[in-house]
């Protein structure tokens, strides 16, 4: 049976990290993934979470100032330095991949050939560790594009679909699984208002998104992996944190059916 996922970074401000992922692995959970916004946090999260028998099944990189990467000066390369730094984390911790978004916001700048020469080393150094980069769908389509047309024979490179983005962002009028779904390595899951630019994480099933649909793009894609969700904890406030699990395991639950009908 396929695995249920969650983004955990409440985790640790309602409890200790122990504590914390004990209760997502006794809500029934299987996997987590962790946003690396600190290495030395972002070390602690993973061995509490292996520890409390959960699998990570990707690190997601920093995506401040990605937008740097298209452009000339030093903002840029150190950009590629972080996430070559959350490869190096992954690769020590065995985590298979890491999510890495290729723009920021509506003003994005355009593809370049310093851009590339840095995707170059990146790509590199992922397959010298054996780790895989699964970029992630934004506003802008022609970054994504470019990426898997410049990486078409590459293993090391493949999609992360947020299904959550694709509503709030380019308003289901881009439909990056037929682009991408072949290349399907990891997901994001959430649901939204469907306001434009208005991306609020919520519990599949508690907004607008169409998850029959969801369900069939994940299914048609023939991706075998986790039903990962990407959830905002702020969007529940009124919820403990063993409730909020509970509900976001129900509504991975019911998705799961729907995508394998088990």
């Amino acid at each position: 049976m396929r695995k249920l996922g969650i983004c955990t970074d409440f985790i640790g401000k309602e409890s200790s990290l122990e504590e914390g992922y004990a209760l997502v692995k006794a809500k029934g959970f299987h996997s987590i993934f962790v946003c690396d916004e600190d290495a030395t946090q972002t070390e602690r999260h993973i061995v509490a979470a292996k520890a409390a028998g959960l699998s990570v099944d990707f690190l997601h990189a920093p995506w401040h100032k990605i937008n740097t990467i298209w452009l000339d000066g030093e903002e840029g390369d150190g950009v590629i330095a972080r996430l070559q730094q959350c490869l190096d984390i992954a690769a020590k911790h065995k985590i298979p991949a890491i999510i890495v978004h290729l723009s920021s916001g509506e003003n994005a700048p355009c593809v370049s050939d310093i851009g590339r020469r840095r995707l170059d080393a990146l790509v590199d150094h992922a397959e010298a560790l054996g780790v895989k980069l699964a970029f992630e769908n934004q506003r802008k389509l022609a970054n994504l594009a470019f990426v898997f047309e410049l990486y078409r024979d590459r293993d090391a490179v493949g999609f992360c679909w947020d299904s959550g983005h694709e509503c709030c962002f380019t308003m289901k009028k881009i439909d990056f699984m037929v682009l991408f779904g072949s290349r399907l390595l990891a997901l994001h899951l959430h649901d939204n208002e469907s306001v434009y630019d208005l991306d609020s994480h919520l519990i599949p099933f508690d907004g607008t998104d169409d998850f029959e649909l969801v369900a069939k793009k994940i299914k048609t894609s023939g991706y075998g992996g986790t039903v990962m969700l990407e959830l905002k904890r702020g969007a529940y406030p009124d919820l403990s944190d063993g409730a909020f699990l509970d509900r976001a395991f129900l509504a991975a639950s019911r998705l799961r059916t729907l995508i394998d009908g088990e």
